[in-house]
């Protein structure tokens, strides 16, 4: 949300933007910052999920650079598998996004905290 965030992502790239922006917070802000740093042929993946529409702000740059806009749920075992390879080679951290590691024996209540939403139940990790 910083203000100079396309400026930085310009002199990142040197100029060229962004080849693909992955979005996983379901943020609209987030979303709409995104489609201004996208490169020529850029893609924005939406991954994050929320009722809130999707803003281009210029469409006829949009357009004229060839920009995409591709939705992914991302929820087939397949996709988890994917994950899991991608950490396991290094190509990925995922501890940021883990709000909690919970024991086996905890298993039941901590499903029980995801059903009914208390605390930060986003990913929490079984751990032996």
């Amino acid at each position: 949300m910083a203000g100079d965030f396309a400026e930085a992502v310009r002199e990142a790239t040197a100029g060229r933007g962004i080849d693909v922006a992955f979005e996983f917070a379901g943020v609209g802000a987030a979303r709409a910052q995104a489609t201004t740093v996208l490169g020529p042929n850029g893609v924005l993946v939406l991954a994050g999920l929320t009722p809130e529409p999707v803003t281009v702000a210029n469409s006829i740059d949009f357009c004229f650079n060839v920009r995409q806009i591709r939705g992914h749920y991302g929820s087939e075992p397949e996709h988890v598998e994917q994950l899991v390879g991608l950490a396991a080679a290094g190509r990925i951290d995922l501890g940021p996004s883990v709000s909690a590691h919970i024991s086996l024996a905890e298993a039941a209540d901590a499903v029980a905290r995801l059903e009914k939403k208390i605390g930060d139940p986003i990913r929490r990790v079984l751990t032996p």
